[in-house]
């Protein structure tokens, strides 16, 4: 069954029981982190830990953050100690810097990896031991600081989501480590902070956001609730992406690329994702392949494999500008991803990143062992991986 179906009411009697658990408020707009300090202090926060990218000093946003913050009489101290796929050797360093300073609140600014990040700091910091011990869903005891959440890429979403992904320092396999406490009190969407990325961050987090929307459109976790905000993120994300790559200034495209990624992060936390996302976290684990450009490399593939199952949800995702007479809707879905990797400049198979076609078999096995595998439309078993790879490669 469709979300479209479900929105024109002719399939009510059919929708299967699901629960859906908002996580927190959504301030958006161009000038919105002047927002900042009243916001932490409608929330109570005294002591602010603002966790960042180094990388954004450069363009002044976590300055004028901490402007923001000692505007409003709070104190603020800063840790920029965050990586791309954060560790838990930084998540360690970031309680370090929360303890010196007491901090009774927590602000991240930057990409997915500033957001995580402060979310595996606040595990630590608020309920102890490591990150292992979160691994899962609801392990934290202890109640977990306030936080709010700014991201300056629109991309991974993990602003609205419970889970913090967390990279293992010796295996460099990422936990997903999820607690509703753990989530940020207020997301604070300012489309202005996006216009600052070079254009290959934008292709790469804006292809991260893409493939979002289209796994948890048709994950078997999926419901009305889940369909509603990915499909809306899908509308949103598909014809902005072409858009703030022609013109990083157009403020507009930036907002509607923003909320899309905000909401195929909503569409996460309520449905899950898919086999690119199980096969692309060990190219990363391997060769450091940039995550979005993996999701995006991968999604095509994935799409065809799944085709007979999802077929037409898939269709719910194609524009009649798409379509190719007599071609299948996951054909056509699959041909303008890989059309939005060749705008952005971006290869399209594996084997222009470096991937050799022997360590496939062994990433099949890795990816196997992914949470996300299970979460396909299409069951996959390790061979069925391993052919994934080989159409990418």
């Amino acid at each position: 069954m469709s979300f479209a179906e479900v929105v024109e009411g002719s399939l009510l009697e059919t929708l299967s029981a699901f629960e859906y658990v908002p996580l927190g408020r959504l301030v958006f707009g161009p000038g919105s982190l002047s927002r900042l300090g009243e916001l932490v202090r409608e929330l109570g926060g005294d002591r602010v830990l603002l966790v960042t990218d180094p990388g954004l000093e450069a363009v002044g946003h976590p300055q004028r953050a901490i402007h923001f913050l000692t505007e409003a009489g709070l104190a603020v101290a800063v840790f920029d100690g965050v990586e791309e796929n954060p560790e838990t050797r930084h998540v360690q360093k970031g309680v370090e810097a929360a303890r010196a300073h007491a901090a009774d609140f927590l602000v991240a600014m930057g990409g997915g990896s500033a957001m995580d990040c402060a979310k595996g700091i606040n595990f630590l910091y608020t309920n102890g031991g490591s990150m292992v011990q979160y691994r899962g869903f609801g392990k934290a005891s202890q109640p977990m600081l306030p936080s709010i959440g700014i991201p300056t890429t629109a991309g991974t979403g993990s602003e609205a989501q419970s889970y913090a992904l967390i990279a293992d320092d010796s295996t460099h396999l990422k936990m997903a480590c999820g607690d509703r406490k753990a989530a940020f009190r207020v997301s604070l969407l300012d489309p202005e902070l996006t216009t600052t990325q070079p254009a290959s961050v934008t292709a790469v987090t804006g292809l991260d956001a893409i493939v979002h929307a289209v796994e948890s459109y048709v994950s078997t976790r999926r419901n009305p609730i889940s369909q509603a905000f990915a499909l809306a993120a899908w509308r949103l994300l598909e014809p902005n992406f072409s858009r703030v790559l022609d013109d990083p200034h157009d403020l507009a495209a930036r907002g509607a690329m923003l909320l899309g990624a905000h909401l195929s992060g909503m569409a996460i936390e309520a449905s899950m994702l898919g086999a690119a996302h199980s096969c692309a976290n060990p190219l990363t684990a391997h060769y450091g392949l940039t995550h979005g450009l993996a999701v995006g490399i991968l999604l095509p593939h994935v799409v065809r494999f799944n085709a007979p199952v999802v077929g037409a949800l898939y269709a719910d995702l194609v524009r009649p500008s798409m379509t190719n007479n007599g071609e299948l809707p996951a054909d056509t879905l699959a041909r303008r991803v890989e059309s939005l990797l060749q705008e952005a400049e971006l290869p399209t198979r594996l084997s222009d990143c470096g991937v050799t076609r022997e360590i496939l078999p062994i990433l099949a096995e890795e990816a196997r062992q992914q949470w996300t595998a299970r979460f396909n439309p299409r069951p996959v078993s390790e061979a069925d991986l391993l052919r994934i790879y080989e159409s990418a490669w």
